[in-house]
């Protein structure tokens, strides 16, 4: 897989510890890589990362404060760095803005200062949100190149994270530049909502549902006419893990922004959503609410995917029913028999890609056929 690319080599993961991260650091780790985590301890018990049992290192630090950060990668001297660590809660950050720019806009800064102090770094895939757009709700997706911003804190912050990213590849790691003055290539990827096993995040559709009916108990909806990109973790992540094998292999064309989301089948409702995951496990239950006090919440999102889709070839495993066929499975199991699926779902999704004919699942020893 990804032309053998990760095998052997030093890889950070910043927020590793989180839902998105600890099935990133669990594909590393099979890949071969050498992968060490940085990140605030787990939020919630239980949680994925602490569930999985990896065998890497983890340091334990705020990356808002820069020297935790600076001392990490210096010690560590990663060659692949992916920058997922964020507070990437929209309600929470109406509670505390401060600590979400905090972290999102100035953690992202700390990192890429760090990648820029350390000679060993030679790719690094930001993750921000398909959040950082200037969300006008228009019912055709964005691009990467329209227009950042932000009605919330959460949503702002992300632009802010693509804006910081993008200032340091054109003053620190210009394209142009590359092997005469950096051997550095920067790529910043944003992602639709992500759906699968071992997310305990508060104020999360799918989690909030799925402790309820753990509970046998109903869970009230807020919002359910919003319609979101729903897609499978492991989707977006194949993307991060296709730009971090090109970029270190000196892909210049891959530096930029890169949206990752499904197909148009995957732009649904909550409701609809909700209804599906209900044919997977019947205890699920819900009451929709309406409450003018709630903040504002994005109703309408989509992303237009078609640079991934064409320039990187990049292309989804999974459609909407597969993967919440999949989540609620991983959900039932859980709550069920204390037992993970996460390594088995990964086992599947890769096979239904070599099947696929998807260039990142190469055969073993082919050349990287994408890049």
């Amino acid at each position: 897989m990804f032309g053998n690319i990760y095998s052997g080599k030093r890889v950070l993961v910043t927020g590793h510890t989180g839902f998105k991260g600890s099935w990133l650091v669990l594909w590393l780790s099979e890949l071969g890589a050498e992968v060490i985590g940085l990140s605030l301890p787990p939020e919630t018990d239980p949680n994925h990362y602490g569930l999985l049992g990896l065998d890497i290192h983890s340091v334990f630090h705020d990356i808002g404060e820069a020297d935790p950060v600076y001392r990490t990668v210096a010690e560590f001297r990663p060659e692949i760095v992916f920058h997922l660590a964020a507070q990437a809660l929209v309600r929470r950050s109406y509670r505390k803005p401060a600590e979400t720019f905090g972290t999102n806009v100035m953690g992202t800064v700390h990192v890429l200062e760090a990648c820029r102090m350390t000679d060993s770094v030679r790719a690094v895939v930001i993750v921000t949100s398909d959040k950082c757009y200037e969300n006008r709700e228009w019912i055709w997706g964005y691009r990467e190149s329209d227009r950042l911003g932000g009605h919330d804190p959460y949503s702002a912050s992300k632009g802010c994270a693509e804006l910081v990213t993008a200032a340091y590849r054109r003053s620190f790691f210009p394209v142009r530049k590359y092997g005469e003055t950096h051997e550095v290539l920067v790529a910043s990827a944003r992602a639709g909502n992500v759906l699968g096993g071992g997310d305990w995040a508060e104020d999360r559709l799918v989690p909030d549902v799925m402790r309820a009916a753990s509970e046998r108990r109903k869970v009230w909806i807020r919002n359910p006419e919003a319609t979101r990109p729903w897609q499978h973790v492991l989707e977006p992540l194949s993307g991060y893990l296709m730009l971090g094998s090109g970029l270190f292999k000196g892909n210049k064309a891959l530096s930029g922004a890169w949206n990752f989301g499904p197909n148009q089948e995957g732009h649904r409702t909550v409701k609809a959503v909700l209804q599906e995951l209900g044919r997977y496990w019947s205890q699920i239950d819900y009451e929709t609410t309406e409450n003018e006090e709630n903040p504002h919440e994005a109703g309408l999102l989509n992303l237009d995917c078609s640079r991934a889709f064409t320039l990187l070839r990049w292309n989804p495993v999974w459609d909407t029913s597969q993967t919440l066929f999949h989540t609620a499975l991983w959900y039932k199991k859980f709550y069920e028999t204390r037992k993970l699926t996460s390594r088995d779902n990964l086992a599947e999704y890769v096979a239904e890609a070599g099947q696929k004919r998807l260039p990142w699942a190469d055969v073993e020893d082919s050349p990287d056929t994408t890049l």
